[in-house]
């Protein structure tokens, strides 16, 4: 019978790790969930609990940048609408070329990271 009692208590944390994502108190989470306070509480102790949560909360992440990329030539798209658009207000004009040149900035500076990190990957992998 311990099978059963190890996938109840999966069960337990698994609906605990995606009540805490819809709302992060432990108290309305654990009631959403049917289970204790109490319960939630020993649940969140346990090592399984911390990276299974954390595991969570990095895919919903993923997902949610994964929709931004998703729109952003739509952002794209207003963002140089509004810069070119000379019946636009200045400073809606200004703030938006400020925003579109700080992106840019932001790319460059990350692929500047990466070849970095390339290049720091293969002198490592040349000294193994």
């Amino acid at each position: 019978m311990q099978i059963g009692r190890t996938m109840k208590k999966n069960r337990r944390r698994e609906l605990l790790i995606l009540e805490l994502l819809k709302d992060p108190t432990i108290e309305k989470a654990a009631a959403r969930a049917g289970i204790s306070q109490t319960t939630a509480w020993r649940i969140m102790k346990t090592p399984e609990f911390d990276e299974e949560y954390r595991l969570a909360r990095r895919e919903r992440y993923s997902q949610s940048m994964a929709r931004l990329q998703e729109s952003s030539p739509a952002a794209v798209a207003i963002l140089q609408e509004i810069m070119m658009d000379r019946k636009a207000p200045a400073p809606s004009r200004v703030r938006a070329a400020t925003v579109a040149l700080a992106f840019a900035a932001k790319a460059l500076d990350f692929e500047d990271i990466e070849a970095r990190l390339s290049q720091l990957e293969e002198a490592q992998k040349k000294k193994r």
